[in-house]
């Protein structure tokens, strides 16, 4: 396995490559998933996200998401996992609150889809890593923007998809719960779910605080971009479906 390094990638790379995840890797690039890391793209509050190049000519780049086994608040996240009746047996041990933190993912992301939202596909994972699909240039290995350095041309038209998208979520039974301009994408003008690592089903007892927390990060950002909904509104349109 190739991981192509500069400088100014050491302190995504640095934090996250220890033995153990080095052999999930390379368990992963064996299965065919992927040939090499190609650049690293976000250091997040859990896991890095990487490129990397396709396993066979002529396929897509994918995207290698490694949540770090040290430096992660595994506490808080513990917290997300009680609340969630398919987690809520987890040992609250660093490592087994990380492996499912990164199933927990790879099944949200999968319900995601079912919702119609427009999201990764995942493709594969192992204990701390995760494969999924890339949005954008799968071609040339280049992702699409994060909402937060971008913004749409219509941002009337793109809130419309964002709280039909929400709502589609929500009555498919889960809810994101760390919804903003970090964790969505900007794609052809649509927006684009990423980070379900702390999505929820709507029958946890905590969902409809996820859901309020959302619509106001939600609401925040469009109203930078002269775009103003009615929280309650769409709350009780959305909660009472």
């Amino acid at each position: 396995m190739v991981v192509r390094r500069s400088r100014e990638e050491w302190k995504i790379y640095g934090n996250v490559f220890d033995k153990f995840t080095i052999d999930v890797l390379q368990r992963l690039e064996a299965r065919g998933h992927f040939d090499a890391l190609a650049s690293g793209i976000a250091l997040g509050k859990e896991a890095n996200v990487f490129t990397a190049t396709p396993a066979k000519a002529g396929e897509d780049y994918v995207i290698v998401k490694i949540y770090r086994l040290e430096n992660c608040n595994f506490k808080k996240m513990y917290e997300y996992l009680k609340f969630d009746p398919r987690y809520m047996h987890t040992k609250p041990s660093k490592r087994f609150v990380v492996f499912a933190w990164c199933q927990r993912e790879y099944r949200n992301l999968l319900i995601a889809r079912e919702a119609g939202l427009r999201c990764p596909t995942p493709l594969a994972f192992k204990d701390n890593v995760m494969v999924m699909s890339l949005i954008g240039d799968g071609k040339k290995g280049t992702a699409a923007k994060q909402l937060k350095d971008t913004a749409p041309k219509d941002p009337e038209a793109f809130s419309k998809l964002l709280l039909k998208d929400i709502k589609k979520l929500w009555k498919k039974g889960l809810v994101h719960g760390d919804l903003s301009a970090f964790n969505l994408l900007l794609y052809k003008e649509k927006p684009v779910f990423i980070d379900f690592s702390q999505s929820s089903p709507t029958s946890a007892p905590n969902a409809k605080e996820l859901l309020k927390r959302d619509l106001k990060n939600v609401a925040s950002y469009l109203k930078r971009h002269g775009v103003d909904i009615d929280m309650e509104k769409e709350f009780k349109s959305i909660s009472t479906q």
